[in-house]
């Protein structure tokens, strides 16, 4: 599988191109803000058409390209159902405090096409088998997107999980958002997060990339919850 990352010009988000191999179809992940001209020459270099635009989650920084990139080239928008709203009103999902920050710089469209992304579906495009976990905490809707497809050049077959704010490398998102939950969010580490197995390759929405089994050693949130994880008995 070949992945490529488009930083986006505000909040270091990644937005991620996901392909069979180069050449091929390709689903967009997560277009944040002023990344058109950057996705535009990776699409040209690594000769890559995109099918679909998947979003982790509603947050404006996640979403803000996601009109123009769908409405180049007449293509459909995936969220999960809890966050549609914030496709049509993303200040739902902003503080008072970011809200102070966007208010009236940036200019916003809603896709015409979106389609759910429901917890358990696989969803497939551009030749990829796409396995949505929703994964609320950060937002209502948040996702985790998991393949399972290797790398291209890395060595070994390895999963792949595209984890926008849930899960960072030694981190996880914040809760304190409309719409975060804390009890939500670490339901979603111990009950989606925890149980991949250690091998998983973590393509988080800010931040380098990990594994599970680096996080599960190292990452205080989930140290936290392996903790506090009730054990079943026989």
């Amino acid at each position: 599988m070949f992945v490529t990352v488009v930083p986006a010009q505000a909040f270091g988000t990644n937005c991620y191109l996901v392909a069979p191999a180069p050449g091929e179809q390709c689903v967009v992940i997560d277009p944040g803000i002023g990344v058109l001209d950057q996705l535009d020459h990776a699409f040209a270099e690594h000769r890559l058409h995109p099918v679909a635009v998947v979003l982790t989650h509603g947050h404006l920084d996640h979403t803000f390209s996601v009109a123009p990139v769908c409405g180049a080239r007449g293509i459909t928008a995936y969220i999960h159902p809890d966050d549609r709203e914030l496709l049509a009103d993303p200040a739902k999902g902003l503080s008072a405090e970011l809200k102070q920050l966007f208010g009236g710089k940036l200019s916003y469209t809603e896709p015409d096409e979106v389609a759910p992304l429901l917890d358990g579906a696989v969803v497939r495009l551009a030749g990829l088998e796409l396995t949505i976990e929703h994964a609320p905490g950060h937002t209502g809707g948040s996702v985790l997107i998991r393949s399972p497809g290797q790398l291209e050049g890395s060595a070994g077959a390895a999963p792949l999980c595209f984890s926008g704010d849930v899960l960072f490398a030694g981190s996880i998102g914040r809760t304190d958002l409309p719409g975060g939950d804390s009890a939500a969010m670490m339901a979603s580490l111990r009950e989606k997060v925890l149980p991949l197995v250690d091998e998983t390759v973590v393509l988080p929405g800010h931040g380098p990339r990990t594994t599970i089994g680096r996080e599960r050693r190292s990452n205080p949130y989930l140290l936290d919850v392996a903790r506090t994880a009730p054990h079943r008995g026989i």
